[in-house]
């Protein structure tokens, strides 16, 4: 085995403005997960972070409804969310927020190093104004029809329906979201970025991008064919981190905007837990080593802002590693509406974790990644794929092997005769699933890796009716089919682990077995005859629909 890998794994930062639902678990916070819990069992170096976007407007005019400060609903749902992750096994190295001086400190570095190279500049630019309200309106304070699919309820900055990014001045018939005013422009002074500096380099790189998702690489490089603007990064607002204090120098009230500020996130959080271990340094083996890979897991409303504008501020302030891949995801659609926190279509995640199993939950959403296309979902393909796939599947398998072998060999793993030939080829096959899960998930093919390990538990099954131990009157055939079927088991184990953490570990000390699954690596190893396995109990329960009604 070579030299490990760094692998940053940086994943989208969700507004802690509401509850988020089985669209965001599904697109961009369980798949990060499965990849990096797989690249840790090889034996590569995961740094994973995010948290929660204090400063997105969706925060303030949350803060409006509820009569409350910013701070106090960022507090509320960075709990609420945090609190997900725990349920979920969502294994991050840090999940921070926005809020910190830390955060603060880094993106003033990345506004002070753009500006002095020349690639941020002042500018005036006409911005909506609430003639009621007598304020500037920030992107999501303006409403009106998309102009691309006609949605009468599109945001200032984005269409929930179509996806499509937008200016307010593109929305028809705009309206106020605070009077319901219809507003006027008026002039203002912000910092620009000049994206329109990095037209040719940004886009000679995105054509060279290999592996990266079509839908991904097309949209970004379609974004960059009309043109880049340069594009501004302040805003009139009152709630945000405020400019350097040197660089405050364009007018009263303007804080950087959350486009901006947001994706830096992801360097001032590797850089905070850095410092939280005691090395303040270790940020830069993820960020400086040009062997080091950098993987962002959003949605596809996210991608111009990872895939290109991201990738232009990287490029401006010099000497950081741009992005490896963007594996974007489509949206999870249920009953054919997009899953919206907004808009409130999607139960949250929280109330589904309360209901079913955490593993079974993850399955059933990873089963249905919406890695190329837009996925529907509905609780009752949920129950479906948890009674039909896992439960009957895998945790039937598991619970049949060691039943017997707690029944029949008391509760040790049984001493294996002279093996045949599909005995032989059965553990041949679950190395290979092993080996080409393995290739899948490197691709980021995360769903065709979990479909994978899937069909070797079929394949196990199948080769376990077939020889039917129950039934063998050769009482070293039968002992010889289980411990067959023990190692194939221990093997779908580590399989299984990144997308089913809690029950694998559970079947790991059920086989008998000490420390963590994966403390192997990515292999299937050898369960000696004699090893006593611990009391046998369901991976699995069956769901029932009433559970989710």
């Amino acid at each position: 085995m070579g030299e490990p890998r760094y692998i940053l794994v940086g994943v989208a930062w969700p507004y802690a403005s509401g509850s988020l639902h089985l669209g965001h678990l599904g697109g961009a916070y369980l798949p990060p997960d499965v990849f990096a819990r797989y690249h840790r069992m090889v034996g590569n170096r995961v740094l994973m972070v995010s948290g929660s976007d204090a400063h997105g407007t969706p925060i303030t005019v949350k803060a409006d409804q509820l009569g409350v400060t910013p701070a106090e609903v960022v507090e509320r749902y960075h709990a609420e969310i945090v609190g997900y992750w725990e349920k979920l096994g969502i294994s991050f190295d840090l999940f921070t927020t926005t809020m910190t001086d830390n955060h603060r400190e880094v993106t003033w570095d990345m506004f002070r190093r753009l500006e002095a190279n020349g690639y941020i500049v002042t500018g005036t630019s006409e911005q909506f104004y609430d003639p009621e309200a007598e304020r500037f309106l920030p992107d999501r304070y303006v409403e009106g029809t998309c102009p691309h699919c006609g949605y009468d309820a599109a945001r200032g900055d984005q269409c929930d329906n179509c996806g499509r990014q937008l200016d307010p001045v593109d929305l028809i018939e705009p309206r106020s979201r605070i009077t319901g005013a219809t507003p006027v422009m008026k002039e203002t002074t912000h910092y620009f970025l000049r994206l329109s500096a990095f037209q040719d380099r940004i886009l000679e790189w995105l054509r060279t991008r290999e592996g990266w998702r079509r839908h991904v690489q097309n949209m970004a490089i379609g974004f960059c064919e009309e043109g880049l603007q340069d594009r501004a990064i302040t805003r009139d607002l009152t709630w945000g981190i405020p400019l350097p204090p040197e660089l405050d120098t364009i007018g009263e009230g303007k804080r950087i905007y959350v486009w901006f500020e947001a994706v830096i996130g992801y360097l001032s959080a590797s850089k905070e837990w850095a410092a939280r271990q005691g090395d303040p340094e270790a940020w830069r083996a993820w960020w400086e080593n040009p062997e080091a890979e950098t993987y962002y897991f959003i949605g596809k409303d996210n991608i111009v802002f990872h895939a290109v504008i991201w990738p232009c501020q990287l490029m401006g302030y010099g000497g950081l590693n741009l992005p490896t891949n963007v594996p974007a995801n489509q949206y999870i659609t249920f009953k054919g509406a997009k899953a919206s926190k907004s808009m409130g279509v999607g139960r949250s995640i929280g109330w589904y974790a309360e209901r079913l199993q955490p593993d079974a939950l993850r399955y059933a959403i990873a089963s249905v990644f919406p890695e190329q296309n837009d996925t529907d979902l509905s609780d009752e393909e949920l129950v479906r794929r948890i009674n039909e796939e896992l439960v009957s599947t895998w945790g039937n398998l598991v619970n049949r092997v060691l039943t017997m072998v707690a029944k029949n060999h008391g509760g040790r793993i049984p001493a294996s005769g002279v093996l045949q030939p599909g005995d032989v080829a059965l553990l041949s096959s679950i190395d290979r699933a092993l080996e080409e899960e393995a290739e899948l998930i490197e691709r980021v093919e995360l769903r065709a890796g979990l479909r994978r390990v899937m069909e070797a538990a079929t394949e196990v099954n199948v080769y376990l009716n077939a020889n039917a131990p129950w039934k063998a009157e050769d009482p070293e055939r039968a002992a010889t089919v289980l411990w067959v079927a023990c190692n194939a088991i221990n093997g779908l184990k580590v399989g299984f682990a990144p997308y089913l953490p809690f029950s694998s570990q559970t079947l790991h000390r059920m086989l008998g077995l000490q420390g963590e699954v994966g403390d192997d690596g990515w292999v299937r190893s050898r369960l000696e005859p004699g090893l006593e396995i611990g009391p046998v109990e369901p991976l699995f329960e069956k769901v029932e629909l009433s559970q989710l009604t």
